[in-house]
């Protein structure tokens, strides 16, 4: 899996040892898994973006083999702005001043954190299935609550949403792969490659990452929300370029206008399109996913 790439881990700036793939040539190109997965989600569009990238595929902080920093009240820890410095300094390490970077899921809002917080360092950017945190949440009603509960359940004070998972984290990951896929049973074993399942197995039923994807949720409800807010208040915008990909079958297609949400943050270049897909593009559909990416990200 991935063979042609290395495997490294690597202590950045901010004191967390993040782990990561690289591999290719040509720009570099930063990719950013979600929930509740790892960096191996880009199993599938890799070897495509690989003939015209240097590929950066990293976990987030709190998953995959990332460190998981102990966490507090604030659960600042584990924030979008945390994360994005951590993976900016990793760019920086690896000798990358500026790159483009696309994120999927949490890595997709950590990708926005990036845009704002490190605008000089973001030469493109693309984002998968999702609309920005904070319109998600102000604008909230019973079929996100329904489809998306985990965004509710998440961020439950610990132990409860930690209890509950890991009396079979096993079960809860695939209910959820398969729920936010769309897809049955047959499919599901095409979707996701029974390696890149292991390495989600192997990765999100410990303890630790349990608990620190909890944080996840529980800094997005808090002080993530704070940081749009005060970006929305002092007229912060995204300004590189942006492409922004959504399952045509998934719950944010049908529930924004997904293209305008991200040019309600924008003042750059905002574009983007539907793929046949779920929640998980890069797995359901890579090869439109790929081209996309790859036509817009080379541009």
């Amino acid at each position: 899996m991935l063979e042609d790439f290395h495997q490294e881990r690597r202590d950045v700036s901010t004191g967390v040892t993040i782990s990561y793939r690289i591999g290719g040539s040509g720009p570099p190109l930063l990719l950013l898994h979600g929930y509740p997965q790892s960096h191996v989600m880009w199993t599938k569009v890799a070897p495509e973006l690989y003939q015209h990238f240097t590929l950066v595929m990293a976990d987030l902080r709190g998953y995959g083999d990332s460190g998981k920093p102990e966490s507090d009240s604030t659960h600042a820890a584990y924030s979008f702005r945390a994360m994005a410095e951590d993976q900016v300094s990793l760019m920086g390490s690896l000798g990358f001043g500026t790159f483009a970077v696309a994120g999927h899921d949490r890595g997709g809002r950590v990708t926005h954190r990036m845009c704002l917080d490190h605008a000089s360092r973001i030469t493109r950017a693309a984002v998968l299935d999702i609309a920005p945190t904070l319109t998600m949440y102000e604008r909230t009603d019973m079929d996100f609550a329904m489809g998306y509960y985990h965004w509710f359940f998440l961020t439950q004070p610990h132990p409860l949403p930690e209890t509950l998972i890991a009396a079979d984290p096993a079960f809860y990951l695939r209910s959820n792969l398969a729920n936010w896929s769309k897809t049955d049973p047959e499919a599901f074993a095409r979707t996701f490659l029974p390696q890149c399942l292991a390495e989600y197995e192997r990765c999100y039923t410990q303890p630790e990452t349990i608990h620190s994807t909890c944080e996840d949720y529980r800094a997005a409800a808090g002080i993530d929300l704070e940081h749009d807010r005060a970006d929305r208040e002092a007229g912060r915008k995204i300004t590189c370029p942006l492409l922004a990909l959504w399952g045509e079958k998934g719950l944010v297609h049908r529930t924004y206008d997904v293209l305008e949400t991200w040019k309600e943050v924008a003042t750059g270049e905002v574009i983007g399109q539907a793929i046949p897909a779920g929640h998980f593009l890069a797995e359901e559909a890579p090869e439109p996913t790929a081209r996309a990416l790859r036509a817009f990200l080379r541009s």
